[in-house]
Protein backbone atom coordinates (compact mmCIF):
# COMPACT_ATOMS: atom_id res chain seq x y z
CA UNK A 1 0.00 0.00 0.00
CA UNK A 2 0.86 3.79 -0.21
CA UNK A 3 3.77 5.31 2.15
CA UNK A 4 2.64 6.73 5.75
CA UNK A 5 0.40 9.48 6.10
CA UNK A 6 -2.43 10.29 8.71
CA UNK A 7 -5.68 10.07 7.62
CA UNK A 8 -9.10 12.13 8.68
CA UNK A 9 -11.92 11.03 6.19
CA UNK A 10 -12.83 8.94 3.79
CA UNK A 11 -14.91 9.32 0.41
CA UNK A 12 -16.15 7.00 -1.37
CA UNK A 13 -18.35 6.10 -4.42
CA UNK A 14 -19.87 3.60 -7.04
CA UNK A 15 -22.96 3.08 -9.88
CA UNK A 16 -23.96 -0.14 -10.65
CA UNK A 17 -23.02 -2.48 -8.23
CA UNK A 18 -22.47 -0.48 -5.61
CA UNK A 19 -25.25 -0.76 -3.10
CA UNK A 20 -24.56 -4.52 -2.72
CA UNK A 21 -20.48 -3.43 -2.51
CA UNK A 22 -21.51 -1.30 0.37
CA UNK A 23 -23.33 -3.88 2.06
CA UNK A 24 -20.31 -6.03 1.86
CA UNK A 25 -18.17 -3.62 3.24
CA UNK A 26 -20.01 -1.51 5.66
CA UNK A 27 -20.50 -4.75 8.45
CA UNK A 28 -16.81 -4.87 8.40
CA UNK A 29 -16.55 -1.61 10.48
CA UNK A 30 -17.16 -1.43 14.45
CA UNK A 31 -19.19 0.88 15.66
CA UNK A 32 -16.61 2.57 17.34
CA UNK A 33 -15.25 3.51 13.59
CA UNK A 34 -12.96 6.51 14.09
CA UNK A 35 -13.15 8.56 10.94
CA UNK A 36 -16.29 9.81 9.20
CA UNK A 37 -17.17 8.59 5.76
CA UNK A 38 -19.06 10.16 3.12
CA UNK A 39 -20.44 8.19 0.15
CA UNK A 40 -22.29 8.96 -3.39
CA UNK A 41 -24.22 5.82 -4.59
CA UNK A 42 -25.55 7.17 -8.41
CA UNK A 43 -29.54 7.05 -7.75
CA UNK A 44 -32.99 7.88 -9.79
CA UNK A 45 -32.91 11.90 -9.03
CA UNK A 46 -37.16 11.60 -9.13
CA UNK A 47 -37.34 9.07 -6.42
CA UNK A 48 -37.28 8.50 -2.58
CA UNK A 49 -34.27 6.85 -1.34
CA UNK A 50 -33.56 5.04 1.67
CA UNK A 51 -30.38 3.85 1.20
CA UNK A 52 -28.77 4.79 4.32
CA UNK A 53 -31.77 2.92 6.16
CA UNK A 54 -30.73 -0.19 3.47
CA UNK A 55 -27.47 0.23 4.75
CA UNK A 56 -27.67 0.36 8.54
CA UNK A 57 -29.75 -2.89 8.34
CA UNK A 58 -26.50 -5.15 8.86
CA UNK A 59 -23.94 -2.08 10.21
CA UNK A 60 -22.82 -1.42 13.60
CA UNK A 61 -21.87 1.95 12.73
CA UNK A 62 -24.37 4.79 11.98
CA UNK A 63 -25.63 5.50 8.77
CA UNK A 64 -27.58 8.40 7.85
CA UNK A 65 -28.39 10.85 4.34
CA UNK A 66 -26.09 13.83 4.60
CA UNK A 67 -27.25 17.50 4.57
CA UNK A 68 -26.25 20.79 3.97
CA UNK A 69 -23.68 22.27 6.37
CA UNK A 70 -23.81 19.24 8.58
CA UNK A 71 -20.36 18.20 11.07
CA UNK A 72 -18.58 15.51 9.23
CA UNK A 73 -18.59 13.34 12.43
CA UNK A 74 -16.27 10.41 13.30
CA UNK A 75 -17.69 6.83 12.85
CA UNK A 76 -21.12 8.46 10.42
CA UNK A 77 -21.47 6.66 6.61
CA UNK A 78 -22.71 10.20 4.97
CA UNK A 79 -24.92 9.14 2.10
CA UNK A 80 -25.33 11.72 -0.73
CA UNK A 81 -29.35 12.47 -0.97
CA UNK A 82 -31.20 11.93 -4.96
CA UNK A 83 -29.89 14.79 -7.11
CA UNK A 84 -27.68 16.89 -4.97
CA UNK A 85 -24.19 16.90 -5.31
CA UNK A 86 -22.03 15.79 -1.98
CA UNK A 87 -19.19 17.89 -1.22
CA UNK A 88 -16.42 18.61 1.96
CA UNK A 89 -15.90 21.96 2.95
CA UNK A 90 -12.37 22.28 4.94
CA UNK A 91 -14.23 23.62 7.86
CA UNK A 92 -14.96 20.03 8.36
CA UNK A 93 -18.81 20.14 7.48
CA UNK A 94 -20.87 18.82 4.24
CA UNK A 95 -22.44 20.87 1.92
CA UNK A 96 -24.81 19.70 -0.70
CA UNK A 97 -25.25 21.63 -4.13
CA UNK A 98 -27.54 21.05 -6.84
CA UNK A 99 -25.05 22.11 -10.01
CA UNK A 100 -25.13 20.47 -13.25
CA UNK A 101 -24.70 17.28 -13.58
CA UNK A 102 -21.44 15.51 -14.26
CA UNK A 103 -21.15 12.38 -16.13
CA UNK A 104 -24.72 12.21 -16.47
CA UNK A 105 -24.87 12.02 -12.10
CA UNK A 106 -26.27 14.09 -9.53
CA UNK A 107 -24.61 13.27 -7.30
CA UNK A 108 -21.11 13.07 -8.69
CA UNK A 109 -18.43 10.76 -7.49
CA UNK A 110 -16.03 13.08 -9.26
CA UNK A 111 -17.36 16.22 -7.52
CA UNK A 112 -17.31 14.66 -4.46
CA UNK A 113 -13.77 13.35 -4.46
CA UNK A 114 -12.39 16.48 -5.87
CA UNK A 115 -13.95 18.68 -3.30
CA UNK A 116 -12.16 16.29 -0.85
CA UNK A 117 -8.90 16.48 -2.54
CA UNK A 118 -9.25 20.48 -2.19
CA UNK A 119 -10.32 20.07 1.43
CA UNK A 120 -8.09 17.16 3.06
CA UNK A 121 -5.39 16.86 0.74
CA UNK A 122 -3.22 14.08 2.00
CA UNK A 123 -5.45 13.31 4.52
CA UNK A 124 -7.93 11.31 2.81
CA UNK A 125 -8.89 8.22 1.38
CA UNK A 126 -10.65 7.76 -1.65
CA UNK A 127 -12.15 4.37 -2.48
CA UNK A 128 -13.89 4.23 -5.82
CA UNK A 129 -16.43 0.53 -6.33
CA UNK A 130 -17.93 -0.97 -9.23
CA UNK A 131 -19.70 1.25 -11.94
CA UNK A 132 -20.58 1.38 -15.80
CA UNK A 133 -19.40 4.71 -16.49
CA UNK A 134 -16.19 6.65 -16.06
CA UNK A 135 -17.37 9.37 -12.53
CA UNK A 136 -15.22 8.80 -10.26
CA UNK A 137 -12.32 8.42 -12.53
CA UNK A 138 -10.72 12.10 -12.36
CA UNK A 139 -11.89 12.98 -8.77
CA UNK A 140 -9.80 9.95 -7.43
CA UNK A 141 -6.61 11.55 -9.87
CA UNK A 142 -7.15 14.71 -7.78
CA UNK A 143 -6.88 12.73 -4.81
CA UNK A 144 -3.84 10.86 -5.43
CA UNK A 145 -2.19 14.59 -6.77
CA UNK A 146 -3.10 15.42 -3.91
CA UNK A 147 -1.14 13.45 -1.93
CA UNK A 148 -4.24 11.51 -0.48
CA UNK A 149 -4.37 7.63 -0.46
CA UNK A 150 -6.62 5.96 -2.97
CA UNK A 151 -7.99 2.45 -3.76
CA UNK A 152 -9.81 1.41 -5.88
CA UNK A 153 -11.93 -2.22 -6.58
CA UNK A 154 -10.50 -4.71 -8.67
CA UNK A 155 -12.10 -4.67 -11.47
CA UNK A 156 -12.39 -8.54 -11.97
CA UNK A 157 -14.67 -8.59 -8.42
CA UNK A 158 -16.89 -5.78 -9.97
CA UNK A 159 -20.30 -6.27 -11.06
CA UNK A 160 -19.71 -3.50 -13.36
CA UNK A 161 -15.92 -2.78 -14.31
CA UNK A 162 -16.30 0.26 -16.47
CA UNK A 163 -15.60 3.13 -13.63
CA UNK A 164 -12.42 0.96 -11.77
CA UNK A 165 -10.90 0.47 -15.27
CA UNK A 166 -11.26 3.65 -15.73
CA UNK A 167 -9.70 5.03 -12.42
CA UNK A 168 -6.59 2.67 -13.21
CA UNK A 169 -6.28 3.62 -16.75
CA UNK A 170 -5.72 7.37 -15.73
CA UNK A 171 -3.33 6.41 -12.44
CA UNK A 172 -1.77 2.93 -12.59
CA UNK A 173 -0.33 3.33 -9.52
CA UNK A 174 -4.34 3.30 -7.59
CA UNK A 175 -4.08 0.78 -4.74
CA UNK A 176 -6.33 -2.23 -5.90
CA UNK A 177 -8.21 -4.81 -3.88
CA UNK A 178 -10.97 -7.05 -3.98
CA UNK A 179 -14.41 -6.26 -2.90
CA UNK A 180 -14.04 -8.63 0.32
CA UNK A 181 -10.98 -7.19 1.34
CA UNK A 182 -11.63 -3.77 1.28
CA UNK A 183 -13.93 -4.04 4.60
CA UNK A 184 -10.96 -5.92 6.88
CA UNK A 185 -8.71 -3.10 4.63
CA UNK A 186 -9.73 -0.61 6.46
CA UNK A 187 -10.56 -2.84 10.10
CA UNK A 188 -6.81 -2.82 9.65
CA UNK A 189 -6.40 0.90 8.97
CA UNK A 190 -9.02 1.85 12.16
CA UNK A 191 -6.98 -0.62 14.62
CA UNK A 192 -3.74 1.01 13.50
CA UNK A 193 -4.92 4.52 14.16
CA UNK A 194 -4.60 5.48 10.74
CA UNK A 195 -1.26 5.96 9.75
CA UNK A 196 0.09 3.20 6.92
Amino acid sequence: MASARRREVIVMGGSAGAVDALATILPSLPADFSLPIATVVHLPPDRVSDLAGALSYRSAVRIKEAEDKEPLTPGCVFVAPPNYHLLLERSGHLSLAVDDPVHFSRPSIDVLFESAALAYGPRVLGILLTGANEDGASGLLAIHRAGGQTLVQSPESAVASAMPSSALLLEPRHDVLPLEEIGPFLLQLHRTGWEA
